[in-house]
C-alpha cells in the first residue's frame, strides 16, 4: 500500500535520507513488530516506533501504571495511574501517529504462550525486567524464526543486541542464540531489582530508543546488524563499548546436541 499524501509529509525527514526513504518507509509500514513490556524500556520504544511508521506494534505486559514508574516511562502520565499499561501505551500511540495499529496483549509472557503470540510478528523487541521472560522470549523467537532485539537495564548502565540464532553467519556457522550470550540466569537474590536497586530514568530513555533505532535498522536493512554483537552503555563514565559473542555449540536450541 503506497504511502498517503498525510504520511509522506510526517515522515518527509526519513524519505530524504539516501538510506531509508520511500522503500524503507513502505518496509516500516508493512512490518509488523511485538514490543515486550511498556515499562521503561518499552515506553521510549513504543513511541519511537510509532512515531517512525512501523505499520503494527503488539504491546504486551500485564502491569498497571502507578507513581513510581513515572520517572522513567514516560509515555505514561499522571491521568494514567491505576490504567493498564497496555490500555496507556495504545492510547500514546493513536495520539502521536493515527497511522500505526496497535494490537494489545495484556498478559504475562511465558514458555506456554511466548511462541503463539511471537509468530504473529515479523520482529520482536524484548524489553522485559527478568530472566524468565526474556529465556522465553528467546527461545519462541528461536522456533518461530523470528529477529529479536533484547535489552537490559542496570542502575546506571545498560546493554543491547540483536538475535537471528535461526539464521547462519557468513562462515556458515549458526549465529548466537541469547543462551549463548547468558547460557543460565543468575542464582536467585544476586541481581536486585530496579525496586530495590533503582535505576537512572534517563537510561531508560536512551537505552529504549537505541532498541528502536536498532528495529528500524533491522526492519529496512542498512548498517551493521548487532547480531553477535553486545553493546554495553555505562552511564557513570559516559562510555559506549561493543564486544563480539559467538555461538556456543553447547547451547540446548542449536547447539551440537540439541
Amino acid at each position: 500500500m503506497p504511502l498517503t499524501s498525510d504520511e509522506i509529509d510526517r515522515y518527509a525527514r526519513h524519505l530524504v535520507l539516501r538510506d531509508v526513504g520511500g522503500p524503507g518507509q513502505l518496509k516500516l509500514k508493512a512490518a509488523r513488530v511485538l514490543v515486550i513490556g511498556a515499562g521503561g524500556l518499552g515506553a521510549p520504544l513504543i513511541q519511537y516506533l510509532a512515531a517512525g511508521g512501523i505499520g503494527t506494534i503488539g504491546i504486551v505486559d500485564d502491569d498497571t501504571v502507578s507513581l513510581s514508574n513515572l520517572q522513567r516511562q514516560v509515555i505514561h502520565g499522571t491521568p494514567d495511574l491505576g490504567r493498564s499499561k497496555v490500555e496507556s501505551a495504545t492510547a500514546a500511540v493513536g495520539r502521536l501517529n493515527p497511522h500505526v495499529a496497535v494490537e494489545s496483549h495484556p498478559v504475562r509472557l511465558t514458555a506456554e504462550n511466548a511462541r503463539d503470540v511471537v509468530r504473529r510478528y515479523d520482529i520482536v523487541a524484548d524489553g522485559s525486567d527478568n530472566f524468565e521472560t526474556r529465556y522465553a522470549v528467546s527461545d519462541a523467537c528461536f522456533f518461530e524464526k523470528k529477529p529479536l532485539v533484547t535489552a537490559a537495564l542496570g542502575q546506571f548502565d545498560g546493554s543491547l543486541t540483536t538475535i537471528r540464532a535461526h539464521e547462519s553467519s557468513p562462515d556458515g556457522k549458526p549465529n548466537p542464540t541469547y543462551r549463548c550470550l547468558f547460557p543460565s540466569a543468575p542464582p536467585p537474590g544476586t541481581i536486585l531489582t530496579c525496586a530495590e536497586a533503582g535505576v537512572l530514568g534517563a537510561l531508560a530513555g536512551v537505552m529504549g530508543s537505541l532498541m528502536a533505532m536498532e528495529v528500524i535498522r533491522e526492519v529496512v536493512g542498512f548498517g551493521e546488524s548487532l547480531v553477535g554483537r553486545l553493546l554495553m552503555v555505562d552511564a557513570l563514565a559516559m562510555r559506549f563499548e561493543t564486544v563480539r559473542y559467538g555461538w556456543d555449540e553447547g547451547n540446548p536450541l542449536s547447539g551440537s546436541g540439541a
